[in-house]
């Protein structure tokens, strides 16, 4: 039996968008500095546009795939081994976002699909100059 991969990881197939922004974006938009927020739809859309009507993140706004499962076989491919990721993305631009991004990576994916109509997962990671990472998590089609 020909072996294809090293390793094989089922996780959530989430895009990390990450961003450099000032405290006072953190309180406009009502984000806790330094901490991880689970947020719904509607509030993921609205801090979305929020990041991109702000000239100042539009500079420095980096799209690339995540989630824990995803970011282990981004690791494995760095180190030469031949990696696997199965997750759930939507058919919108941010699921194409995540398949290309795991590509580039050297790691196959493969889309279970997700059975809703959620958008493919977000985590908004808001950087502010004093280097605390401020997320905001929509998990979106990768639970469904």
């Amino acid at each position: 039996m020909t072996q294809h991969y090293d390793v094989a990881s089922l996780g959530n197939a989430i895009v990390d968008i990450i961003a450099s922004v000032d405290d006072r974006f953190l309180l406009t938009h009502r984000i806790a500095k330094g901490t991880m927020t689970l947020i719904d739809e509607y509030r993921a859309k609205e801090l979305l546009k929020a990041l991109a009507d702000n000239q100042q993140t539009m500079s420095s706004l980096h799209e690339v795939a995540g989630g824990s499962a995803a970011n282990t076989m981004a690791g494995l491919a760095s180190l030469g081994g031949k990696g696997l990721f199965l997750g759930k993305v939507s058919d919108d631009r941010l699921g194409r976002t995540f398949a290309q991004s795991m590509a580039a990576t050297g790691v196959a994916f493969s889309n279970g699909g997700s059975r809703s109509n959620a958008s493919t997962a977000t985590s908004m990671i808001a950087v502010t100059p004093d280097g605390q990472r401020s997320m905001n998590t929509f998990l979106g089609a990768c639970r469904k």
